[in-house]
């Protein structure tokens, strides 16, 4: 880049064209990098994300993507649809920040936008499941409140790990 040019600012929107396929990309980068994960990983993100964008209702989910000059470079989704019948609480899914921006905040602020909406639609909690061993996203979900509240051996992602729920109570109940 040339001296003094500007870079394109950061934006946070919801859903961009091109999302589906940038999220399920950033994930299996990530995953295969970092965690051996391969096509079964990618294509259940991929298919996840193509089954709920469709079915989105603004009264219960929510979507949102970070980028950068029109590329996608983060996102999460909170599925009200998918949380065991009304009154369970919403899924947390999908969250993800590159490695471009990691460390900046980003992600703060994506957990915080995502909670604070199932907060305004009356969400009485927020789940979400992920594994031992990403203990950055584990101290980013602790700082807003969610709890580990299970743990077990799974192959959900494709490899064996050590799957683990975090639950975050919005009505006041705990939920562990």
């Amino acid at each position: 880049m040339s001296q003094g040019a500007a870079v394109p600012e950061v934006e946070l929107a919801g859903y961009v064209p091109g999302a589906i396929g940038r999220l399920a990309e950033l994930h299996a980068r990530y995953y295969s990098r970092h965690w051996g994960f391969g096509l079964e990983f990618e294509a259940l993100v991929a298919a996840g994300l193509a089954e709920f964008l469709p079915r989105l209702d603004p009264a219960r989910d929510g979507f949102w993507t970070v980028s950068r000059g029109g590329r996608v470079l983060g996102g999460l989704a909170i599925d009200g649809g998918k949380g065991g019948g009304k009154g369970q609480g919403a899924h947390l899914r999908w969250f993800i920040v590159s490695e471009e921006l990691r460390g900046q905040g980003y992600g703060d602020r994506l957990l915080r936008e995502a909670v604070a909406f199932c907060r305004s639609v009356g969400h009485p909690s927020v789940f979400l499941w992920t594994f031992k061993g990403l203990d950055a996203a584990r101290h980013l979900y602790e700082k807003h409140g969610f709890r580990l509240a299970e743990e077990r051996e799974g192959r959900q992602w494709g490899n064996l790990v050590l799957e683990q729920k975090f639950v975050l109570a919005l009505d006041g109940i705990r939920l562990i």
